[in-house]
């Protein structure tokens, strides 16, 4: 069966010997040929076949089990009568993207306003695209009120807002704590202090393997010095959340942030396969694309859990699609993975109690029932490295401090970078702790957002179990209360796959089943369980540490999806776990179904 695969860009277990992609070129690729994922029980299984057609491997893919391949239309259609065998297309490289007439290019040209939607392939956007100032006029960085502040006195307000403020003048720093940042790249500059902890860097794109040399796009330089950033004002404070950890660099995403599934895989299968090498603890991943298939069924899904199941902790980001339900993106719709939506403080850092959800936030939940995001964290007007001659950059040069080298922008993409620099903190406080450890000790540590009455003021699939909190999380010794009832072995094998407690009800509320004794299938108390899905994006709230969750994560649980799309204790979904998409993405031909709609890979909204 052949499984079509759109075009990823940034927003921005198998049991199997790894090892590092490497390209094989064995015959001219056939005239007209396209590039594919094929996949079998083997990677030489996989050659086998595609030699049989007599058709070109470019790459071993023994993440998941495939190769890269170019394949003609009849080549493609032998092996899709193979038994055993699956075929994904790679698209080729399409941009979309709305741009601010208001801006104006370093060279002086004008930046268009039109957004481009000629592309009707379905492409896959990030999860994360960069969210980025309408028109700003500054040329300072900027932080909550945006005093005009030198450099060597600016502070960034995102540490002190989770906490690794504290943690770091502890001496909890990230250090010996390897991160690997699967984006565009990095550019460094010499006041983020990054010298001898990049350990690794590899270039993946275009079936490449060479190393990082830049990163002309800019989204991976501002991700990275959030999470890892090591620069210091003048009063010896960080702007970065681990400013002494390590970092591997993979880049995957090309000069205008977009890239393809099969450089994603790539990249995914280069870090497991160095992953002892170098050490590596945590994996960011700032981008996304709409689900359109169940979550096991997804190649990149499938590489991700296997990177989970080797023990490495990763972050993905929610999604800018929000304040909608169901907009979590791929990878983020991973049961297993931490998924982090976003939160601004209001352009008011030291006044707690009017932040708020950040309205590009998605929220959950998923297709198959999970409660998505996990935890929320800082995403908006994020100030952080970037080049002047980035491409972001020339599109936005009033979000650019260009002295300062800094660039301000919103999404997911940030927010994500916030939480893994709080995994490294906790991961060298406590270098035992497990993917599912960590992912437990954010949950039970975080802060949801309450009303003046004591109240929710969002639901779980909002904002999950609240606003990261770096300190409480590397205080905490909460085991046991993340992924369960999931096997990640059996759902890599295909032995078994999962669905969440969420449902809707007749009145297009979402809820959290009971899943509990004979009144099983109904809903929990109304305590952040329930939600009509209003969104109030003006109104603020106190995240509170104290507030005690009347259920003790019963959310954060999954049950066996059997083949009839029911409950294995015999509940239906009450909208039959219908697609949004008129058809399924593996099943359509080379041109996209009518109904899917093309996705910019820059969805441009104002910073928040």
């Amino acid at each position: 069966m052949m499984r079509m695969f759109p075009v990823l860009t940034l927003l921005l277990a198998f049991s199997v010997a790894l090892s590092a992609s490497a390209a094989v070129v064995e015959a001219p690729a056939p005239a007209l040929a396209q590039r594919y994922l094929v996949q079998a029980v083997s990677v030489s299984a996989a050659r086998r076949y595609v030699r049989r057609v007599g058709a070109t491997v470019e790459q071993n893919l023994p993440i998941v089990h495939g190769v890269a391949a170019r394949l003609s239309a009849p080549q493609a259609a032998r092996l899709r009568t193979a038994p055993g065998v699956r075929i994904y297309a790679d698209r080729a490289i399409t941009t979309s993207q709305s741009l601010l007439s208001t801006l104006t290019s370093a060279t002086g040209e004008i930046v268009s306003q039109t957004l481009v939607t000629t592309n009707t392939l379905p492409v896959v956007s990030s999860v994360t695209s960069a969210l980025v100032t309408a028109a700003s006029g500054t040329s300072v960085p900027q932080d909550g009120t945006g005093e005009n502040t030198p450099t060597l006195l600016y502070q960034t307000n995102y540490p002190m807002l989770v906490g690794a403020e504290t943690l770091q003048q502890a001496g909890i720093t990230g250090a010996g704590i390897t991160i690997a940042m699967l984006d565009s790249g990095l550019w460094q500059a010499p006041s983020q202090n990054y010298g001898g902890r990049i350990l690794g860097m590899v270039d993946v794109t275009n079936g490449g393997s060479g190393p990082v040399t830049g990163d002309p796009y800019g989204h991976g330089t501002h991700i990275t010095s959030i999470a890892a950033g090591g620069a210091v004002n003048i009063s010896g404070n960080y702007l970065g959340i681990a400013p002494r950890a390590n970092l591997v660099v993979v880049r995957a995403f090309n000069g205008e942030g977009a890239g393809r599934y099969v450089d994603v895989i790539s990249g995914l299968n280069w870090i497991l396969a160095n992953q002892r090498k170098y050490r590596i603890r945590v994996l960011n991943l700032s981008f996304g694309a709409p689900p359109e298939s169940y979550y096991w069924n997804d190649p990149i899904n499938q590489a991700v859990m296997a990177v989970w199941q080797a023990g490495i902790v990763v972050v993905t980001a929610a999604g800018n699609s929000g304040p909608a339900a169901m907009t979590i993106d791929v990878p983020g719709n991973l049961p297993y993975v931490i998924t982090v939506g976003a939160l601004t403080d209001n352009y008011t850092p030291y006044n707690l109690s009017d932040d708020r959800l950040a309205s590009f936030s998605s929220a959950g939940p998923t297709f198959e029932g999970f409660v998505k995001p996990e935890v929320i964290a800082p995403g908006g007007h994020m100030v952080a490295s970037m080049s002047s001659q980035s491409y972001l950059a020339n599109i936005d040069p009033g979000s650019m401090a260009p002295t300062a080298q800094m660039f301000t922008m919103s999404g997911t993409s940030m927010a994500t970078a916030v939480t893994t620099g709080v995994v490294a903190l906790m991961l060298q406080s406590d270098p035992s702790l497990s993917p599912d450890d960590v992912k437990c000790r954010l949950l039970a540590s975080a802060r949801p957002a309450v009303s003046a009455g004591g109240a929710l003021a969002y639901s779980v699939f909002e904002q999950g179990a609240g606003l990261v909190n770096a300190v409480s999380a590397v205080n905490s010794s909460a085991t046991g209360c993340a992924n369960r009832g999931l096997n990640i072995a059996a759902d890599l094998a295909g032995t078994q796959h999962f669905g969440g407690p969420a449902n809707e009800d007749a009145n297009g509320n979402y809820y959290v089943m009971n899943m509990a004794g004979s009144t099983w299938g109904g809903s929990q108390p109304n305590d952040g369980y329930s939600w009509s899905t209003a969104y109030d994006g003006d109104q603020g709230y106190t995240w509170s540490e104290g507030y005690v969750w009347s259920q003790t994560y019963n959310w954060n649980e999954a049950y066996t999806w059997n083949n009839g799309y029911t409950w294995s204790k015999g509940y239906t979904w009450s909208k039959g776990y219908t697609w949004s998409k008129a058809v399924p993405w593996w099943n359509t031909g080379s041109q996209a179904a009518a109904g899917v709609q093309p996705a910019s890979i820059l969805r441009w909204v104002p910073n928040q």
